[in-house]
């Protein structure tokens, strides 16, 4: 008797977090939503005195506007975030490798600097980047941003990589190396096969990074041309007002390769965020 009372609270519990786990979800996920429903409706019907949760007047009028704007800026939105996630997986892996298996002097000082490089804000290092870039000759071209955003990720990518890789057996590098495999074949053949799910997850994070940028573009690029999708989305307002509805259509837009991304590589996200908990 007393176990199908205590099954009964589990079971009324469990239903209770999962009614609360739905209801913070759609409070999380309402905004989104709201700004694809807005997308499809006209501006009269989004500044209607009463809301509608769908739209009356169902168009895609505000998706085929931005046909013509998307060739350049979508372009340039690939490039900067996939040289910025390729140039920040190959100085972080490494990076990470070695605060996890070579013991150093000041090894807590490094990993200090990562978490306080992580605090800084974007706008403080606007100034003194720009003055770089600008004797390097660099202001209107990928590099810049590339750069940039490369030194928001490789932190991060760090601090994500390092836990993994000191819970990793260092048996398994001991009998490559017995069977003839060189420090970089270890690496290559071992270590980052190993850690594959970290490696995917830094770089899902590191794209996104790039991806989502605005103020590094905006400001080391002042050619049009140069800008990627982020900053497009000021042309949707003029003198005559704001186009809520092509605002929302291009949102959709812009946050849709991060949705696709999170979702394909959930599983290898799952992973490689839990990867290294135990051990730090």
């Amino acid at each position: 008797m007393n176990k199908r009372k205590i099954h009964l609270k589990d079971s009324q519990k469990n239903a209770l977090f999962c009614v609360a786990a739905v209801v913070i979800a759609c409070v999380f996920l309402f905004p989104l939503y709201w700004i694809v429903i807005n997308s499809f409706k006209l501006d009269s019907e989004i500044f209607a005195n009463i809301p509608t949760l769908w739209p009356k007047s169902f168009t895609l009028k505000a998706y085929q506007d931005q046909l013509g704007n998307l060739s350049v800026t979508l372009k340039n939105s690939i490039i900067i975030a996939l040289g910025s996630m390729v140039l920040s997986l190959c100085l972080s892996v490494p990076a990470a490798y070695g605060l996890a298996r070579y013991r150093v002097k000041g090894m807590k000082l490094f990993v200090l600097v990562f978490l306080i490089t992580q605090m800084l804000p974007s706008s403080l290092v606007l100034t003194p980047l720009f003055l770089i870039f600008s004797k390097l000759n660099l202001l209107n071209s990928y590099l810049a941003p590339i750069l940039s955003t490369a030194t928001i990720s490789i932190p991060f990518i760090v601090l994500m990589l390092r836990p993994g890789f000191l819970t990793m057996p260092k048996e398994l590098e001991d009998a490559a190396k017995i069977d003839g495999c060189s420090t970089l074949g270890v690496f290559f053949r071992i270590v980052v096969p190993i850690c594959k799910p970290t490696v995917i997850t830094s770089a899902c994070f590191s794209f996104v990074f790039a991806w989502n940028d605005l103020a590094y573009s905006m400001t080391f690029n002042t050619n049009e041309a140069m800008r990627p999708m982020t900053s497009a989305i000021y042309t949707f307002m003029n003198q005559y007002g704001t186009k809520w509805n092509s605002i929302m259509a291009y949102g959709v837009l812009l946050i849709l390769p991060s949705v696709i991304i999170f979702l394909t590589m959930q599983k290898h996200i799952v992973a490689g965020m839990t990867s290294g908990s135990v051990k730090g």
